[in-house]
């Protein structure tokens, strides 16, 4: 089976996003296809590349890094969502007139276009 993530959680401070992270590991591990993870609302703070968390914590940003390089898995953010929330792609931030940008690589931002081209195109469309 072929499936996409939907993660409008946080990368910290609720458990949703970590959820994700664990289900996509399975998914994968059970042999099926993750194709991409679609990170909306607060979810966009899964791609900033400005966390920092302590040492004995779970860097969840580095994992979803890894399962991406790993696993050819897309991580897409919503624009919209990410502009609200100060997390910018290097093209959004000179279109935008803003100093920096802070978009995690591969992460990537798109268009809900994206996702609902996943809703038809999955066997699987999983909401965190």
């Amino acid at each position: 089976m072929t499936f996409t993530l939907l993660v409008n959680g946080s990368v910290y401070g609720t458990q949703s996003a970590r959820n994700a992270y664990l289900f996509a590991s399975r998914v994968i591990a059970k042999g099926h296809t993750l194709r991409s993870v679609f990170f909306y609302q607060d979810g966009v703070q899964n791609g900033s590349a400005l966390t920092a968390p302590a040492n004995d914590e779970f860097d969840l940003v580095a994992a979803w890094q890894r399962l991406a390089a790993e696993h050819n898995v897309r991580l897409e953010t919503c624009v919209a969502a990410a502009l609200r929330r100060g997390v910018l792609s290097p093209a959004e931030a000179e279109q935008h007139q803003l100093p920096a940008s802070n978009l995690a690589a591969p992460f990537e931002q798109t268009g809900l276009g994206s996702l609902a081209e996943a809703l038809l195109a999955q066997d699987r469309v999983v909401q965190f």
